[in-house]
């Protein structure tokens, strides 16, 4: 033991000689000029500190250019990055610098660095043939120090078993720590230290969310799992209520009053939030006025207040099966913010001029006030369109029509269209799935979005058009870049298998081929399959303050500006958007892009946190289905197994390879197969199979399947 501390002692001394090294350009030092700089002045240290040198310059870590001086032979012997860790406890460190390849690191030289943490990694020398290895020597910062799993406390002392698969140490908790949890309960721990040469964290309890496996817990383990907060501070909560719902004369006067306009709102049956109405009008010269009002959630959630700080912290709305965690306090989500019918309320709107091809004519960009006459559902609004009668048909009717000719415009100039199967679930008053279905999308939400779409193009345009070059104003848009086209290529082998061709010659060839792909894979069995693998393929889309294209709209410049009430960016849109109308200076670019920056890494944390939820779903649905047989189709392949599919319900679990006995199986990535070792029998994505319900882990949200073999 005394070897391996001394061990890890020496390579922390050789990080920090580096340091010293790389920081004076690489210049020759001697041992007294490095003690110096590292503040170390007894003699018995800086005898280790030249003793050090002299044995790593044996070892090719240091050069001895002239007796005595020393510098570093390569500058990259140490390298920061992030720990992905594999299931057997060794991990890969994935270098900041992208051309720099990953470095293999034993589970005994990760020096309790967890998955996801940032670190300085030391860099072995390379033997022949074999991969970078290396060994952790720093936490620069944690990924995380807080996780969930369940309570096991015993006479003396407790543990946390961490639900998370990537966290492989328990972690103990003193009995003066477990804050009242219970045995066998589902808490939040927090790593309080982590001593060198213990085996596990130390922890305490910090929140106990309940008995495992009650709907309310895992909902909450969730959420708490992917760090976003289960309530709102006090002085959030006080400064939302502060806040009157009335609409003051004085605010209206300064306003645009649209409230003898027909408006309406379409949104989902369940909602409680509407953050967008349409305003229709019929102009004298037969042209129509068209006003999409937003909810104007910067008027009153005002810059670095406790509503503006926490909204920010947050930055999004998280949307699980069974419930909606608000960005915002719900007197101003549910209330004072939202679009309600019969009531007086502030907006900010895009309003357009469209004659009857869908051409812009005019447009308009500024503070509203409304009064919204109706509240549609989606399925409301889709009886309309079906029916041609009902409340407000004729303006639904000719809405629906103008969408129509805007959504072929945009694909015309090779927008693409992704319909990716949602599932949803029918739930008891328990939260308990008690069935599972496929959403539908029809024409009343393809109304809305295309809608929105427009506003959030027209705005974006607006601004990227003030200003050019250093004169440009700073703005958050959303971007989406062009696909890798490697990614692309080998979608596109895949894809030919079932008889599809992918164009990858230009951008609006391969547009055009994947918009006719998913047409013609619409209801066919590989249908998610291939639309998932399809969105793989494509770049993912963030916030930022560059003036960039969106790819997957075909659009030059776009933004959100319509969801304010459960996005942050859209904030933050609304403010710059207010003040270059108020012709004021460009806000400063820094500043902007850590928030947009902030935004996206929020958005994929939200999103991670619905699937989470979706999975634990599936897992509660079929737990009931255990022994029981089912069709589905291959929608994954890894080295350890293969995910399959359910056809009738959309449910995804895996078959391990270890459980495929006819014989000895193995990933063939570059063709998305397993394939049999001595029989050559294959499996590869988008194959129907058989399978059972094996097992079932509502804890770890995993279900395990068995082929059945025909």
């Amino acid at each position: 033991m005394a070897k391996k501390k001394s061990s890890h002692l020496e390579l922390v001394l050789i990080q920090l000689i580096s340091d010293v090294l790389e920081k004076s350009n690489n210049e020759a030092l001697n041992y007294k000029q490095i003690s110096a700089k590292l503040n170390i002045t007894d003699a018995a240290s800086r005898d280790t500190i030249l003793d050090v040198l002299k044995e790593q310059s044996k070892k090719g870590v240091f050069l001895e250019p002239e007796k005595g001086k020393f510098k570093l032979k390569d500058l990259k012997t140490f390298l920061t990055g992030k720990v992905d860790m594999t299931a057997d406890g060794s991990a890969f460190v994935i270098p900041d610098d992208e051309f720099e390849k990953d470095i293999f690191v034993s589970a005994r030289k990760l020096h309790n660095a967890l998955h996801g943490d940032k670190v300085k990694v030391y860099i072995y020398a390379k033997k022949s043939g074999r991969k970078n290895e290396g060994e952790v020597v720093e936490i620069i910062t944690r990924a995380k120090t807080d996780f969930i799993g369940v309570i096991r406390i015993s006479d003396r002392y407790a543990f946390v078993n961490i639900d998370d698969r990537k966290m492989l140490h328990d972690i103990f908790v003193p009995l003066s720590d477990i804050n009242g949890a219970t045995n066998g309960q589902k808490v939040q721990v927090t790593i309080t230290e982590w001593p060198e040469g213990a085996k596990n964290p130390i922890g305490r309890i910090i929140n106990i969310l309940g008995t495992q496996g009650e709907n309310n817990t895992e909902m909450n383990a969730i959420l708490a799992q992917y760090g976003f907060p289960l309530s709102f501070p006090a002085e959030v909560e006080n400064e939302a209520n502060s806040i009157p719902e009335q609409v003051s004369d004085a605010e209206i006067k300064g306003r645009k009053d649209f409230r003898d306009t027909v408006t309406f709102t379409i949104d989902p049956a369940d909602a409680k939030d509407f953050d967008d109405a349409i305003s229709f009008k019929t102009l004298e010269n037969g042209n129509y006025e068209i006003g999409v009002h937003i909810a104007d959630v910067s008027h009153y959630v005002q810059p670095n207040s406790y509503l503006d700080k926490e909204a920010y912290s947050r930055a999004t709305s998280v949307y699980l099966v069974d419930r909606v965690i608000p960005m915002l306090p719900e007197r101003l989500s549910n209330g004072v913010c939202s679009l309600r019918p019969n009531e007086d309320k502030l907006c900010f709107a895009a309003v357009f001029e469209l004659n009857d091809k869908a051409d812009i004519i005019t447009e308009w960009f500024g503070r509203t006030v409304i009064h919204s006459d109706r509240r549609f559902s989606y399925e409301e609004a889709q009886e309309v369109i079906e029916n041609k009668a009902g409340d407000y048909a004729a303006e639904i009717l000719k809405l629906n029509e103008l969408a129509y000719i805007l959504r072929d415009k945009k694909f015309k100039n090779g927008a693409i269209s992704f319909e990716s199967t949602e599932v949803k679930f029918h739930l008891d008053e328990n939260g308990k799935p008690i069935g599972v279905y496929v959403k539908e999308r029809k024409d009343a939400h393809k109304l809305i979005e295309d809608f929105m779409l427009l506003a959030n193009k027209k705005v974006a345009e607006f601004i990227a058009k003030k200003g050019k070059g250093k004169e440009k104003y700073t703005f958050v848009y959303r971007s989406h870049d062009s696909p890798n086209l490697e990614n692309l290529n080998t979608f596109a082998l895949f894809a030919a298998r079932f008889g599809y061709k992918i164009n990858t010659k230009s951008d609006k060839e391969i547009a055009k081929s994947l918009n006719y792909l998913m047409e013609d894979v619409e209801g066919k069995k590989e249908q998610n399959v291939l639309t998932q693998l399809a969105i793989r393929s494509m770049a993912k889309a963030i916030y930022t303050t560059k003036k960039t294209s969106h790819y997957g709209l075909a659009f030059d410049h776009y933004t959100h500006f319509t969801s304010p009430i459960r996005r942050y960016p859209d904030v933050m849109v609304h403010r710059l958007l207010a003040a270059y109308l108020n012709n004021e200076k460009s806000a400063n670019e820094e500043e902007y892009e850590v928030a947009a920056s902030h935004s996206s890494a929020m958005e994929k944390r939200a999103a991670d946190a619905e699937r989470a939820s979706i999975k634990y779903k599936q897992a509660e649905y079929l737990e009931e289905n255990v022994g029981n047989l089912f069709a589905g189709i291959i929608s994954g392949v890894t080295e350890w197994g293969m995910y399959v599919e359910l056809t009738a319900n959309k449910c995804e679990g895996m078959i391990r390879l270890r459980d495929i006995t006819d014989d000895f199986y193995v990933l063939d990535e570059k063709n998305y197969c397993i394939v049999g070792q001595r029989k050559h029998k294959k499996y590869q994505l988008g194959d129907e199979v058989m399978v059972k319900v094996k097992k079932v882990d509502l804890s770890k949200r995993q279900i395990d399947f068995s082929l059945i073999q025909q």
